[in-house]
């Protein structure tokens, strides 16, 4: 398995994990093994993290459409919404900066250009 690497010194580009620290920051993981303990354990939390999504989805859909649902299972709903929202942008931003991006790629008119990764939000462009 092929692993990015950060273009500096051929050290694996750091992965951002499915949890933050105890401060709230982003945590990352480097490592030259996509297989290792914490790898997995990253993975599997993802896979729950977006399945709890999915089913409050389902739920949160339910008591919206009813019209006589209670404010205190709107706002319920809401803030677990928010938080499963939270929870899947990371899992979105963690697979795309894993994403391998070719050095060289063309615009609409066939040009080639060069891909530029925004700092800010992890995405390619």
């Amino acid at each position: 398995m092929e692993h990015e690497t950060n273009g500096t010194n051929g050290a694996p580009a750091p992965r951002l994990l499915p949890w933050p620290t105890p401060e709230g920051k982003p945590s990352y993981l480097i490592t030259n093994n996509g297989g290792s303990y914490l790898s997995r354990l990253a993975d599997d939390l993802e896979a729950t993290q977006l399945a709890t999504a999915a089913a409050l989805l389902g739920h949160a859909r339910q008591v919206l459409d009813d019209p006589m649902s209670r404010y205190t299972e709107v706002r319920y709903a809401g803030i677990r919404l928010a938080e499963c929202l939270t929870d899947a942008l990371r899992v979105a931003e963690s697979r795309g900066m894993r994403l391998v991006v070719p050095d060289r790629d063309e615009d609409d008119q066939g040009t080639p250009r060069q891909a530029a990764r925004n700092t800010r939000s992890g995405l390619w462009s």
